[in-house]
């Protein structure tokens, strides 16, 4: 078994996925993880959807974003759609504002507990909320704050070195290559500028 620095390591999006679905107990197991997660002043705004039904899966599809700097190449190819969402919902009767690291947490504790199961991920903020909210008959008072897309992956993206952009890329088998800066470009040791 992978230890969990590994699994924070290898953690990439997802955005291909198998089309096989996701045990149901799985899916509110990850929801728990997020309602788990820090919470500044133990306030708990969050609350989440789980949506796995295929109708319901097939209703949002179409209310999400995908993957701008590569767009069309990295939308869900048919049949490789997510198998299930989990969306982050803020009660904005508990906290008007500030929850955004409320949710950063939430999000990560899902995100990684779902790759812990094999099951990859997609965090999408790119949302269209308001529809969102009419599909899944979401009161007044709740904030759609994102979606985590779930299914089981079809696709492997790995690391790259940062080469001056920031921009993923696919290369010509279809892998999907994410940039990321340095630890000795962004790590400072005891003060700013003493990078490791």
């Amino acid at each position: 078994m992978e230890s969990f620095l590994e699994l924070i390591r290898k953690r990439r999006t997802v955005r291909q996925f198998r089309a096989e679905e996701i045990p149901e107990n799985l899916l509110l197991e990850l929801a728990d993880l997020g309602r788990l997660a820090p919470s500044a002043a133990n306030l708990q705004p969050l609350e989440f959807i789980v949506v796995s039904e295929p109708e319901a899966r097939n209703r949002i599809f179409p209310l999400l974003r995908w993957a701008a700097y590569i767009h069309p190449a990295g939308n869900p190819k048919p049949g490789q759609e997510p198998r299930a969402y989990i969306i982050i919902l803020v009660n904005r009767a508990i906290r008007e504002k500030g929850y955004e690291y409320d949710v950063g947490a939430a999000a990560e504790n899902i995100i990684l507990g779902a790759l812990s199961l094999g099951i990859g991920s997609c965090w999408l903020i790119s949302v269209d909320r308001e529809r969102v909210k009419l599909n899944l008959g979401i009161p007044e008072g709740y904030q759609v704050d994102s979606v985590i897309a779930l299914g089981y992956p079809a696709e492997s993206p790995v690391v790259e070195e940062f080469q001056g952009s920031v921009k993923y890329w696919k290369d010509e088998n279809g892998t999907l290559h994410v940039p990321k800066r340095k630890a000795s470009e962004v790590i400072h040791l005891n003060r700013f500028g003493n990078r490791i």
